[in-house]
């Protein structure tokens, strides 16, 4: 019990100082490559923080349980909006009115709508997995020529020493290549912080005679999302609302198109018929409301915030019912 409670201090420590670190570097890298905090908060951000998902889904379709790897999926789909951005709106409320987050909003319906689409006949293929990879790497090189556009003409319209202001706003790490190896650093923080929390809270659960159904549910599906909501707490304690967004948006793109393509690409994914059709259609709900509040209202309000983590609540009270 000693050994385990370490675990999840340790497990803690880690995902609260990997979660600071991996925002700084991100930001920093923003700045270095002429690229928004939103795109690198989308790639950097939003794929470090999927690699535990990204394990969980490959690991389970070679150990021949498709349905893990697709609930795992799902479910922190589910998670990344109702759980994690709704946590970040409670901290931070969100504006939306940069285009870039409106584009992203859209793509994520239309990956969830192809989610939806090719779970209805019953098995992601190989081929539907490589169309989703590509469609993926299309996606993000549009969104780094369109993104190094803009920031180089809010570069030529801002005063001279505007970007060396910005640099010293955000404590930015000097050079590329500190960036990336802080990035990186950051995320292996994450991902161990989540594997030693989940390791020590679960064998604390099964000391007190907790199921392994209560345990897979309450732990493994949040444990897979844990990297996204810290590095959401520290986006929002600093008020980099743009990496908060651009981390969801990023995960569920990554999620959706990167690891069911991978694992697809690897073995064929049934898909159950229960999940199909009730798991998976919800989860586009919960895009397509979300997406409609940032392409109407632009703003994310923690009174929204708020609505978002009680109906999670909800969700998890009808997946025991």
């Amino acid at each position: 019990m000693i050994w385990d409670i370490g675990f999840i201090i340790i497990g803690l420590g880690l995902l609260t100082f990997g979660g600071d670190i991996l925002v700084r570097g991100s930001v920093s890298l923003a700045i270095q490559l002429g690229l928004s905090p939103l795109l690198v908060g989308m790639v950097v951000v939003g794929f470090g923080t999927s690699a535990p998902e990204l394990l969980v889904s490959i690991s389970a379709t070679l150990n021949q349980q498709p349905d893990i790897a697709v609930g795992n999926i799902v479910g922190s789909n589910i998670a990344n909006f109702l759980l994690i951005l709704g946590f970040g709106m409670l901290l931070a409320p969100i504006i939306c009115t940069d285009r870039a987050i409106k584009r992203d909003a859209v793509a994520v319906v239309f990956a969830s709508l192809g989610l939806l689409v090719v779970a209805m006949g019953g098995t992601v293929t190989a081929l539907e997995g490589g169309v989703m990879l590509i469609s993926l790497l299309a996606y993000l090189g549009f969104s780094i020529v369109v993104s190094r556009r803009q920031v180089a003409n809010q570069k030529a319209d801002a005063a001279p020493n505007t970007y060396q202001s910005e640099a010293e706003e955000y404590n930015a790490f000097s050079g590329v290549m500190i960036s990336v190896i802080i990035s990186a650093i950051g995320i292996a923080m994450l991902v161990f912080g989540a594997d030693f929390l989940i390791f020590g809270a679960s064998n604390v659960a099964r000391s007190f005679a907790i199921s392994e159904a209560v345990i897979g549910l309450s732990l493994v599906a949040v444990g897979t999302s844990l990297p996204e909501l810290a590095a959401t707490i520290a986006a929002a304690l600093k008020r980099h609302t743009d990496v908060i967004i651009g981390n969801i948006m990023g995960s569920t793109l990554f999620n959706i198109l990167s690891i069911v393509g991978i694992t697809a690409m690897i073995s064929p994914l049934p898909v159950d018929q229960q999940m199909m059709k009730t798991d998976i259609p919800l989860a586009l709900l919960v895009v397509i409301i979300t997406a409609a509040v940032i392409l109407l209202i632009s703003r994310l309000t923690r009174v929204q915030g708020v609505v978002m983590l009680i109906s999670y609540a909800g969700y998890i009270g009808w997946l025991y019912a």
